[in-house]
């Protein structure tokens, strides 16, 4: 494996040199040329149903992947250990003109998907593709689950290798992928993967192909992801629900009780009021913060887009409240809605969070701040579903349950292998690319960091209006064009700059 050593200044771009331009424009033309291809095959494997919790349809999703990584000559071989398809291949490095060992590069990606509600999606079915415009038009969109997240670069990882092999353009890196067939629900067996397999998936680097790009469409580079935890709180009103005009003003409503305490986390601008939710926060670098000054304004349109007439945040950037903790209400449910709405005091009431993480701060003992401010305010606080008796004696009881977390990961922004990376795609679209700190979302990505020793990079292509993890989910066509261009160029990690003096 291959230290690299110093590059360009970060956000300084290179000279263009002439084999760049002629492999970019090779790749470009053979793209043009086999788009229809290119195309049928996502299609093809779009599908395969691959909702996570459904064990046959991730099965047949591994023998489909198998069957396409062997039409390129590699063996796609279930990983051992996790009980469900963990799937991985390598690929030689083919050109060492750069002189030393080629570096070896992790690609992660997963292929299940969230669940679907077939009767709210639009356009088409979820696990019947549905093309609105031609392949050539960059601007046409393929609607289907995963057609974002995280089929598609799939797909264009695959091409990339077929258009470097059309081109005679040979990969200078050892890449090797992994496959995870159950991201969408937390990734909870990867560990009894990648802990036996240490000496197999042994890299320099781990490049993960998810999330969108950045809302101005350029070419993106992310170096960091946030950590989640779910928490759910329910609280408990009368046995059963009561006629309200009978029993209202009389026993406590737990709809009511639950706004109330929601309300008490935050102030009016979004800042979470749970005493030590920021502690620990890994202040951002002066390299990451002149990235985010760097990223195109993307709140304008954002606001006008969205109907979203006043931001939380007092103000800060859309970049920088991803880089800080949050706590956001993913759902409620009490008594009952619309044409079903009755005129009750519910039995109970239910509130879905999701505590977003950044690095440094751990899943648990953010949950334990969120349960001590919840005593704060009264309540008291049980983790099991309490009794008749319990019931009668405590006049606030709230019941919270959490999932298992996922930390968050950074890598620093301003290293050889970093400006490696932004050199790569620099390359391949010759334009300057957004640099993020941290992507908004999550990912099993600090696992690597902790059992492999990785540092780890996001490259994404999909476009951001991608209605990711929704109905309608859709890929632009252009940004899968233009993202297999860019995976090639990373399959070609430029050298190390003999003239580097950092």
């Amino acid at each position: 494996m291959l230290a690299l050593s110093g590059l360009l200044p970060l956000g300084l771009a290179g000279p263009d040199r002439s084999d760049d331009a002629a492999h970019r424009t090779a790749l470009q033309q053979w793209v043009a040329a086999h788009r229809a291809a290119i195309s049928d095959e996502l299609i093809g494997l779009l599908s395969v149903p691959n909702v996570s919790i459904d064990r046959d349809g991730i099965a047949a999703n591994a023998r489909k992947l198998q069957q396409m990584f062997a039409a390129r000559g590699m063996e796609l071989r279930v990983l051992e250990g996790a009980g469900v398809p963990y799937l991985f291949a390598r690929l030689p490095a083919e050109d060492s003109s750069g002189g030393g060992d080629a570096p070896v590069v992790l690609f992660y990606c997963h292929y299940d998907g969230q669940p679907v509600d077939p009767a709210r999606w639009t356009v088409g079915e979820p696990f019947t593709p549905t093309l609105r415009g031609e392949v050539d038009d960059p601007e046409a969109r393929l609607y289907a689950r995963s057609a974002s997240d995280d089929k598609s670069p799939i797909v264009a990882l695959l091409a990339a290798i077929d258009g470097l092999r059309a081109a005679g353009i040979p990969p200078n890196i050892e890449a090797k992928f992994i496959l995870d067939p159950e991201e969408e629900i937390g990734s909870p067996n990867l560990e009894k993967v990648l802990v036996p397999h240490r000496e197999l998936l042994a890299s320099d680097l781990l490049i993960f192909a998810d999330g969108p790009v950045h809302q101005s469409g350029r070419p993106t580079v992310v170096f960091g992801t946030r950590g989640i935890i779910t928490v759910s709180l329910t609280l408990y009103g009368p046995a059963v629900p009561l006629h309200s005009g009978h029993y209202g003003n009389w026993a406590p409503n737990p709809a009511e009780k639950l706004a109330q305490l929601i309300a008490s986390m935050k102030d009016a601008d979004g800042h979470v009021l749970v005493e030590g939710f920021y502690d620990n926060v890994v202040s951002l670098t002066a390299t990451e913060r002149a990235a985010i000054d760097h990223v195109p304004r993307e709140e304008p349109d954002l606001k006008e887009r969205l109907l979203i007439a006043r931001p939380d945040g007092a103000g800060r950037r859309l970049q920088e409240m991803i880089n800080l903790p949050s706590l956001n209400v993913r759902g409620l449910s009490s008594g009952w809605v619309g044409d079903e709405a009755r005129t009750i005091v519910p039995a109970s009431a239910t509130a879905e969070i999701d505590l977003r993480l950044v690095k440094n701060v751990e899943p648990l003992e953010q949950v334990e701040r969120i349960k001590a401010h919840i005593r704060e305010q009264g309540f008291t606080v049980v983790e099991e579903e309490p009794d008749e008796d319990f019931r009668r004696t405590h006049p606030l009881v709230v019941r919270l349950a959490h999932g298992a977390g996922t930390r968050a990961s950074r890598t620093p922004m301003d290293t050889p292998l970093s400006r490696s990376l932004i050199e790569a795609v620099r390359r391949a679209v010759t334009v300057e690319p957004v640099l993020l700190p941290t992507l908004g979302g999550t990912g099993p990505l600090s696992r690597f960091e902790a059992v492999l020793g990785l540092p780890v990079y996001g490259v994404p292509m999909v476009n951001p209006d991608n209605n990711q993890h929704s109905p309608d989910e859709n890929l632009r066509l252009g940004n899968l064009w233009d993202g297999i261009v860019i995976y090639a160029s990373l399959l070609r990690l430029p050298p190390p700059a003999a003239n580097d003096n950092d």
